[in-house]
């Protein structure tokens, strides 16, 4: 690996304040998207995430709000989703400040319309969130889900992950839902799994609890690694991670 493993920090968002719970459920405050955002730019953090947890149209303006913002308070690149549905949602999205959209739901929905963005904006503004967990229902164990792991879909996620390669998504999401909030490690197999069949860039996402959990994931085949509780609740700093990571032989930023 000769490019540098990016750093990500996830701001989950809920009502303009920043949320975190375990495994999608008991959400705890944990502060003002564009203060943390400001914060972690000043730390050093590669690129910030924003996913609208809620995204009901009421939250939405708020969230324009908020990512206009950010986007004028960092210099580091900005990814929106939650509640991504069109080529306009899109376009109002990076009109505002974000550098990137993520899609989930909307793609499960209508796959046709990971085409339509890419078509209009080009690959590298598209990020295909995938939230998946093991299930015995599907051909490699684990499962694309919606509404924070709580819905099944049925579809396989390294499926899913080959067909919006295929109608040209720039990058992939890699949420563990088994893993989400745990703090107890990457779900590395998931990575290795998805990573297999896809050349994206490719995040991990969902368990990370201490520093030396970050390096693993990338020896696994994530190309960025992302994590939220542990840097809003000063469990480990950026740099931290970033020392551990470097510490174990891959470049970083």
């Amino acid at each position: 690996m000769t490019v540098a493993v990016r750093v990500i920090a996830c701001l989950d968002v809920d009502r303009g304040r920043v949320v975190k719970g375990v495994n999608f459920a008991n959400l705890h405050d944990a502060g003002d998207p564009v203060e943390l955002g400001r914060r972690y730019n000043d730390e050093g953090i590669d690129e910030l995430t924003f996913l609208d947890v809620t995204a009901s149209s009421s939250d939405r303006e708020t969230t324009y709000e908020m990512v206009g913002q950010t986007a004028e308070t960092v210099f580091i690149p900005l990814t929106v989703g939650g509640g991504v549905r069109t080529v306009e949602d899109v376009a109002r999205l990076l009109k505002t400040g974000a550098d990137k959209a993520s899609i989930n739901t909307a793609a499960i929905k209508n796959p046709q319309v990971i085409n339509e963005i890419v078509e209009r904006f080009g690959s590298q503004v598209l990020v295909l969130s995938v939230d998946a967990r093991r299930s015995p229902h599907t051909a490699s164990g684990f499962e694309v889900t919606t509404h924070g792991g709580r819905e099944l879909t049925g579809i396989d996620a390294l499926e899913w992950v080959r067909e919006a390669q295929e109608r040209g998504v720039g990058e992939i999401l890699l949420n563990s839902i088994d893993a989400d909030g745990t703090k107890s490690g990457f779900d590395l197999e998931m990575i290795s799994a998805v990573r297999a069949v896809t050349n994206l860039p490719l995040i991990a996402s969902g368990g990370a609890g201490a520093a030396e959990h970050f390096p693993p994931a990338i020896a696994a085949g994530a190309d960025a690694v992302l994590a939220a509780s542990i840097f809003h609740f000063g469990e480990a700093s950026v740099q931290q991670v970033k020392d551990a990571i470097r510490g174990a032989g891959y470049p970083v930023r």
